[in-house]
């Protein structure tokens, strides 16, 4: 390239097949990188067959991930109504009140006992002034409850409170009525990863009873459940389960007690 007045030498190339070669080698990289580029971040490259656009992606994992909800709802609306069916069919069999029996017994009055003597009148007056006034510290009353078993089945584990072992494993089928063993209140009911579904309840006297490994429950915190009403259903849920089972715990004061002193499981 020369001046066009003075003819003086501005710029001058001198081309060899070296150097087209290495110009030519880094404009194709070049349009190679920035062909690249254009269909790795622009919509360019949904008109590529086999790339799908972004939003379709977005749609199509939304719709995965609500499948995925409707299958555990599908489940978890099974094992309920596969739980629910012995009692709304009347195939479940009513269970046996443990250490009560109701007899009806015929009373017979005699009426010449009717006529108290002077032991009994004194012996009477005599009662009848210290219940008078029933003003009684409650604390020196003994305090006894009344429990009822969960479910029925065979322990395969017993109450070992060296083994840290705080409760009694009863083997149960799947989908088997769990029941509240007293009247009390939910304080407790979720998923644990070690124990799987748990509900704990409240009773009176400052008891608590726990069931762990529940295939699902049916009561959430703060509900009032009657005693023998259908809080979960058995199941094998948690890291350390070994089968479909209940884990029962009863605990009174704070500390945990053997629920066979309680409990007649057989």
């Amino acid at each position: 390239m020369l001046n066009e007045e003075t003819f003086e030498e501005r710029f001058s190339l001198k081309l060899t097949r070296l150097n087209v070669f290495v110009l030519g080698g880094l404009f194709s990289i070049l349009l190679i990188v920035g062909t690249i580029l254009l269909i790795a971040f622009t919509p360019l490259k949904e008109y590529i067959p086999g790339y799908a656009s972004t939003k379709l992606r977005s749609q199509a994992l939304k719709a995965t991930l609500k499948a995925d909800s409707i299958s555990v709802e599908l489940a978890n609306l099974k094992s309920f109504t596969q739980a629910i069916q012995p009692i709304l069919t009347g195939t479940l069999e009513p269970e046996k009140i443990d250490s009560i029996q109701l007899e009806t017994r015929k009373i017979i009055i005699n009426d010449s006992l009717l006529n108290a003597s002077r032991e009994d009148s004194l012996f009477r007056e005599k009662i009848e002034s210290e219940d008078r006034f029933p003003i009684e510290n409650i604390q020196n009353k003994a305090i006894t409850n009344v429990f009822f078993a969960p479910v029925t089945g065979s322990i395969s584990q017993n109450f070992d409170s060296n083994a840290k072992h705080f409760a009694i494993d009863i083997v149960a089928k799947t989908g088997t009525p769990v029941k509240a063993v007293a009247d009390g209140t939910v304080i407790f009911s979720e998923w644990t990863t070690s124990t799987g579904y748990v509900i704990i309840l409240k009773h009176e006297n400052n008891f608590v009873s726990v069931y762990k490994h529940n295939g699902m429950l049916l009561k959430e915190q703060g509900d009032l459940v009657k005693s023998g009403e259908v809080i979960a259903s058995v199941g094998s849920t948690g890291e350390l389960t070994t089968g479909p089972h209940l884990h029962f715990e009863l605990w009174s004061g704070g500390y945990p007690v053997n629920p066979t002193t309680f409990i007649d499981f057989n």
